[in-house]
């Protein structure tokens, strides 16, 4: 069973996402984030809304809230939707 997303269940998919995923968080900052130009980006807390980065631009850190298309119901919806994304960015071609 999915985990409703509360910040233990955030912080546990941020890490993996940090520690695993850093290209897809920096295609989320340039594809979702308004932000083509990302160096590298880390995720810092997701929500049923949407998620939290910070960017580095122009060697600057930058924040950036990307709102979700629907609002998340557990940790499952979370990974479906994200994976979404990623596949949207990459045919995006960022």
């Amino acid at each position: 069973m999915a985990d409703v997303i509360t910040p233990a269940i955030s912080d546990r998919i941020c890490q993996h996402m940090n520690e695993d995923h850093g290209e897809a968080i920096v295609l989320y900052a340039k594809a979702f984030g308004n932000s083509p130009d990302a160096e590298s980006a880390k995720m810092l807390a997701i929500d049923p809304q949407g998620m939290d980065l910070t960017a580095q631009i122009a060697g600057q850190e930058t924040p950036i809230r990307i709102e979700f298309d629907h609002t998340l119901q557990d940790s499952e919806d979370a990974h479906q939707t994200l994976i979404t994304m990623v596949k949207q960015a990459r045919q995006s071609k960022v």
